[in-house]
């Protein structure tokens, strides 16, 4: 059994976001709108079972969500993990900052 870690779960989410496909799915997500797989399909190349392929990828990796509304799952974009990754990513930046910075220290002695 694998034991989820914070690590793990930012892993999950750049792996969801590291396709273009999906990339693109979120960015019309991201209009707030909640939408149909019929609607994230329309006016594509890809059938209603790759979109729903995508849509699972990033429900598992909780940037998105769905409901039922009569037969039809609607989904809609979760905003909370990217504020995730935006928070690791300034974490590793900031140990980047510092690491260079104790390398410029070392080097000027």
């Amino acid at each position: 059994m694998l034991i989820e870690t914070p690590e793990r779960d930012t892993a999950s989410l750049f792996a969801a976001l590291g396709d273009p496909t999906r990339l693109s799915l979120l960015t019309k997500l991201s209009d707030g709108q909640s939408r149909s797989i019929a609607g994230l399909s329309a006016g594509t190349d890809l059938t209603r079972q790759a979109v729903t392929k995508h849509l699972r990828v990033l429900e598992e990796a909780g940037l998105v969500i769905s409901s039922k509304v009569g037969r039809e799952s609607q989904f809609a974009f979760r905003p909370e993990p990217i504020d995730d990754i935006r928070a690791y990513l300034d974490s590793v930046s900031q140990q980047w900052d510092d690491a260079l910075s104790r390398l410029r220290t070392f080097v000027k002695r």
